[in-house]
């Protein structure tokens, strides 16, 4: 199996190029808004929405009607249909929530699937030419799309996704075995007893990121002050993502250098962040973020991840003899075992080494074994813990969304249209 791997570079476009680059965001965005609005229309006329081959065969019919559509690289807008058709492909599979409208006041980005050239220290774009560009590493491989995207703070950036020619390695579980159990004071607590804290990076910003708000909120709607002062503010956001970035690219890094088999929890962080209270601070940990950059990571070095289920009670249960207690409160950070009389001095450490030996088990039973439902229970000893295994011929997500077929599709997209009150 072939491993793309995709490298972002900063782009400085002269005055002339960003006229043009403005010109195909307009365009994109306008067609695919005119595209989902054509696909819900026709959805509720004939009960079918539109193709992907529709789709794209609108443009011809529209560049004779809209002469401006002509202006950006034409395969730039069959990338739209492309992408909108998958967009409604992932929703329909249950991956992602139902294709939204696109604004000009938020990120713009445009693709380039060919033609593009990777020269030094410039990018040749069809149309736009040489753009400037930071290139920090050597880009080794075929270039198979570009991606050209403005943050909302106005910098302009390059998504390069390449094939480097070389197959995933294979991937081995002979090695050392940590389990990570993360938090919102310490992003990162490891089982060997590593902790990592959490730097807090839009705290130690919030009172410029204030003070920027308040000047942009003072500001007249439509006005070029306006205009300035939400750039002003923009570039604090990106100033808070980027070090968040950094922080998390380099932990990841250095957790799966060190370790053979990473074992993480599968944590429902959409449904967390409900509580408002704690919400703020876990959108800012990035906790979705570490589990990504852990797993892509771990397939690109051989190595093995594995996700142990969110219902997996590793804070409760006591590591030395799997006895588990009935409740336990966030703020009670020291408990006693009842059964072995073991003093947990601190239950993050605790559950890490759970969240390990809770992989280990699954590493030894399979993949596809689950600990969470059946005939599992985890009392007062290790004897009492048994496991159903899942069949290996049970059907995937995928394949139960395949057969249902039109129907399972119909009712998606028939909630989304048509709510009940």
């Amino acid at each position: 199996m072939i491993m793309l791997k995709a490298v972002k570079v900063r782009l400085y476009p002269n005055q002339q190029q960003r006229i043009h680059l403005a010109k195909s965001f307009g365009c994109a965005r306008w067609y695919w808004n005119y595209s989902l609005a054509l696909t819900q229309k026709t959805y509720q006329d004939t009960g079918k929405g539109l193709s992907r081959g529709a789709i794209q065969g609108l443009l011809p019919q529209l560049k004779k009607e809209f002469e401006w559509l002509k202006e950006p690289y034409s395969q730039c807008l069959q990338v739209v249909a492309l992408n909108l058709s998958n967009a409604f492909i992932n929703f329909f599979e249950g991956r992602a929530k139902f294709p939204r409208f696109k604004s000009k006041h938020h990120k713009q980005s445009i693709s380039y699937p060919q033609n593009v050239k990777i020269l030094d220290g410039f990018i040749k774009f069809p149309k736009i030419k040489l753009v400037a560009a930071k290139i920090s590493k050597l880009i080794e491989g075929t270039v198979k799309i570009v991606t050209i995207s403005q943050a909302p703070s106005g910098k302009y950036y390059a998504s390069i996704l390449v094939d480097d020619g070389k197959d995933k390695p294979e991937v081995s579980s002979d090695g050392k075995c940590i389990g990570l159990d993360v938090g919102i004071s310490d992003i990162c607590v490891t089982s060997d007893g590593s902790k990592y804290n959490n730097p807090r990076w839009f705290k130690k910003h919030q009172k410029n990121l204030k003070r920027k708000q308040q000047k942009l909120a003072r500001k007249e709607k439509g006005s070029n002050n306006r205009k300035k002062a939400r750039f002003l503010a923009a570039k604090v956001y990106e100033k808070v993502s980027n070090c968040r970035l950094d922080f998390l690219h380099k932990l990841s890094r250095r957790i799966v250098n060190e370790n053979q088999v990473i074992a993480v929890e599968n944590l429902n962080v959409k449904g967390m962040v409900h509580n408002r209270s704690l919400a703020l601070a876990i959108s800012n940990v990035g906790w979705g973020m570490l589990n990504t950059m852990l797993k892509y990571k771990a397939e690109w070095s051989g190595k093995t991840y594995i996700e142990v289920d969110r219902f997996f009670p590793s804070s409760k249960t006591c590591n030395n003899c799997l006895y588990q207690i009935d409740k336990l409160s966030l703020d009670e950070r020291v408990w006693d075992c009842p059964s072995c009389n073991t003093k947990h001095i601190d239950r993050d450490i605790n559950a890490a080494q759970n969240i390990r030996d809770e992989a280990l088990r699954l590493l030894a039973l399979g993949r596809r074994a689950t600990a969470c439902g059946g005939t599992v229970s985890r009392g007062s000893g290790r004897e009492k813990s048994t496991t159903e295994l899942v069949p290996l011929n049970q059907e995937s997500p995928r394949e139960r969304v395949s057969n249902v077929g039109s129907v399972k599709r119909t009712n998606r997209m028939s909630e989304v249209l048509y709510p009940k009150d």
